[in-house]
């Protein structure tokens, strides 16, 4: 099998899970801002697909170099060796983004790329008229970065936060991708009670029974290089099976999700439904101040309401309140809330133990980390 430069990209602030989640599966990686490189053959583009929570894709780097003028952009593009790549049938189209550089028209630059690959094609598959473009899809990017261009091709398809279970999502759904780095950075195990007071749509839970069951994320869905003639049945097959070894759908789980609204508590029925995972969650409609648990060193993540819009804003702070005064009677619990509302812990009536800046979506936001004891040690 072939050697290839494979990027994960990650949204900001989570390139640290991404990494670790690449070395999980076995692979050596560098760490740059949103993505993760490594290198790798076609099984582990086909792991990495299935198996990385919190990455965005999947790509293969196919080339880099200096583009300062077109004719740059242009032969760069050319010496590259398509034919390894695209079949002489393949679409291919182009995308590209351009950020503190001298070539920033990105329509440009898209269709300098395309010429490009369209003349390398013809050369290699000695094609006189023009290409079909009727077989797979090969989604390339050129990325423009203080004058270096860099071309690479899409594996995933769909984002990989598409998992294939959402039936219905809520208002602001969080992406399934930023719920499992949520769960990645408590200190939660499947033998602890875990609990998503406003669970919405019921993304975070369903991430979490996946991470307690060891189940890959990426189990109920399809990727745009199954399509690709270079990558054979048997290394997806044989990916599939490992996760399906790896699986373990005899541990069990105490997983709670609750929320105000008795519409997302259906909607959320749903999505684990199709997940696989109806009968090992349980969701239940009630409002946060209400919650009371007899269990002991449970774990708690929350995406409440921020409040961005300004007659909310007294209510979510009030609620803020009444989450303190409930969840502050759990003694051994670790509690972890995300929000951007800058003076949450005013009204949660506590300071954290520790406080991570994360993006959910483009907005800037703080984690909460309220850690509990350690359990005791079991035997």
């Amino acid at each position: 099998m072939a050697e290839y430069t494979l990027i994960a990209t990650a949204a900001m602030g989570l390139e640290s899970l991404v990494a670790k989640e690449v070395r999980d599966l076995g692979y050596e990686c560098t760490v740059d801002n949103g993505k993760v490189i490594f290198q790798g053959d076609e099984k582990a583009i086909a792991r990495a697909n299935l198996w990385l929570r919190t990455a965005d894709r999947v790509k293969i780097l196919v080339g880099e170099f200096k583009a300062l003028t077109f004719d740059q952009l242009f032969e760069g593009t050319k010496a590259i060796q398509w034919e390894k790549y695209l079949p002489v049938d393949a679409q291919f189209p182009v995308q590209g983004k351009s950020v503190k550089s001298k070539l920033f028209s990105v329509s440009d630059c898209q269709s300098i790329v395309k010429k490009a690959i369209v003349e390398k094609l013809k050369t290699s598959y000695r094609v006189s008229n023009w290409l079909d473009e009727t077989g797979a899809i090969f989604k390339i990017e050129v990325a423009l970065h203080k004058d270096i261009a860099s071309i690479t091709l899409d594996t995933s398809g769909a984002g990989l936060h598409k998992r294939g279970y959402r039936a219905e999502q809520g208002e602001a759904p969080l992406k399934e991708t930023l719920a499992a780095a949520l769960v990645q950075l408590t200190v939660w195990n499947p033998d602890r009670p875990f609990v998503d007071p406003f669970c919405g749509s019921g993304t975070i839970p369903i991430e979490a029974a996946l991470i307690g069951q060891n189940i890959a994320p990426g189990f109920n869905r399809e990727f745009l290089s199954e399509e690709w003639p270079w990558i054979s049945e048997n290394v997806w097959e044989e990916a599939r099976m490992e996760a399906e070894d790896l699986a373990n759908y005899d541990q069990p789980l105490e997983i709670v999700g609750t929320d105000i609204d008795h519409r997302m508590i259906e909607i959320s029925k749903t999505n684990a439904f199709e997940a696989g995972l109806g009968d090992l969650i349980q969701f239940k409609q009630m409002q946060v101040k209400d919650f009371h648990s007899d269990k002991n060193y449970g774990v708690i993540i929350g995406n409440p309401p921020y409040g961005e819009r300004l007659g909310d804003q007294k209510q979510v702070e009030k609620m803020y309140q009444d989450m303190g005064h409930a969840l502050g009677k759990l003694d051994t619990w670790s509690i972890y809330i995300m929000t951007s509302h800058e003076g949450f812990e005013n009204f949660y009536g506590k300071k954290a133990t520790k406080k991570r800046k994360l993006f959910n979506g483009f907005i800037r936001t703080d984690l909460y980390q309220y850690w509990g004891p350690r359990p005791p040690r079991k035997g």
